[in-house]
């Protein structure tokens, strides 16, 4: 019995936290429809963080290719002056950078609601 009131415990503490996160980020990160999207992203800086092999199969043209994975790594390429336009897959991805751009400094940082796959603009394919 003591075990399932631990776990019913640590799975309210992870709920929780989640709840708190979105709401918390939610102050910081702009989702953006992809006509607001096109609108602002070419005064912007363009972040693909996908992975390069998928930004090699198609991408928004325009934008760099930073994964989410070297963001930390390659934190000085990104100005933090300037607004930051992210995009991923779906936005799952674009989220956890906008976090770790904060994190950074970065003040104005937005993200395209529903990703690349919703994405109907210009696009540059490399293969």
């Amino acid at each position: 019995m003591e075990a399932l009131i631990v776990i019913g415990l640590i799975l309210l503490a992870l709920i929780s936290y989640s709840v708190i996160s979105r709401l918390l980020q939610r102050r910081y990160l702009k989702t953006l429809s992809e006509e607001e999207f096109k609108e602002g992203y070419r005064k912007a800086q363009l972040i693909d963080v996908r992975e390069s092999q998928e930004f090699e199969g198609g991408h928004i043209l325009g934008a760099r290719n930073i994964p989410l994975s070297q963001i930390k790594m390659r934190q000085k390429e990104i100005r933090k002056d300037k607004p930051v336009y992210l995009y991923c897959q779906s936005g799952t991805r674009s989220m956890r950078a906008a976090a770790m751009l904060k994190k950074l400094g970065c003040e104005d940082i937005n993200h395209l609601q529903g990703g690349f796959k919703k994405w109907s603009g210009r696009i540059k394919k490399n293969k």
